[in-house]
């Protein structure tokens, strides 16, 4: 079974490039389109085409459309993110959970990963005796 690349294959190269040149291709005809005169593209024998107006709404639909559609996106972001105090943050399904029953002193104590509040309480006492 091949392994997956995020190398271009010969195939999507050509996609690539073919989009590559449709995107001037595109680009250029708008271009043309927008600048150029009617009565110069009526003699040139294209009759059917949109109204100017296009020409600048479009684009201008496209940017508001982004700069409503980006906050929009970086809220309902922002209201997905769990909570700093929230233990999926610093929790997954590998985790170990400190053990309830009491070690004896003499024992080697388990590994277990420990809480945000037992780090913050650690800095907390570190700082204390380091500025005090």
């Amino acid at each position: 079974m091949p392994e997956h690349s995020p190398s271009p294959t010969p195939e999507r190269a050509i996609y690539g490039f073919v989009l590559y040149l449709l995107s001037y291709v595109v680009f250029f005809t708008y271009v043309i389109w927008a600048y150029v005169p009617d009565e110069w593209l009526y003699a040139i024998g294209l009759t059917y085409l949109p109204q100017k107006y296009w020409a600048i709404a479009l684009p201008t639909f496209a940017c508001v459309t982004f700069l409503l559609a980006f906050p929009f996106y970086m809220g309902l972001i922002l209201i997905q993110t769990p909570s700093l105090s929230s233990h999926s943050v610093t929790t997954d399904s590998y985790s170990r959970r400190r053990p309830s029953e009491d070690i004896p002193e003499d024992a080697i104590p388990p590994l277990y990963d420990l809480t945000t509040d037992e780090i913050n309480q650690m800095l907390q006492t570190t700082n204390d005796k380091k500025y005090h």
